[in-house]
């Protein structure tokens, strides 16, 4: 499985940005789906994660303010980021956990900037 993140770039204070991350391969028994971000200095940080009931978790820094959602004919997930700050400047990563064989296999996508800045 590859994922092949996009949509990043940059944005002013209160602007939006779409994330987009495609999987290709062999995409089945999807247990989690998730958007981290890391800035410069800090550690990665879960965003925001669709778990296998299909609920939606954000963290609280982003909430009312970024949706995560998939199109799962696509093979593709997405970031609808609105309402930016200057503080959600980083890398973006899109993760998603596989199951199989009664183990969990997890890919990650090779990141895409995001630079919130007048």
């Amino acid at each position: 499985v590859q994922l092949q993140a996009s949509g990043g770039g940059l944005v002013q204070p209160g602007g939006s940005l779409r994330l987009s991350c495609a999987a290709s391969g062999v995409v089945i028994n999807i247990n989690t789906i998730a958007w981290y971000r890391q800035a410069p200095g800090k550690q990665r940080e879960l965003v925001a994660a669709i778990p296998s009931d299909g609920s939606t978790n954000y963290a609280d820094s982003v909430k009312g303010r970024f949706t995560i959602s998939r199109d799962n004919a696509r093979n593709t997930m997405y970031l609808q980021m609105s309402s930016l700050k200057p503080e959600d400047t980083a890398v973006y990563y899109c993760n998603v956990i596989l199951m199989g064989g009664g183990y969990e296999y997890t890919y990650w996508g090779q990141g895409t900037q995001v630079t919130v800045s007048s």
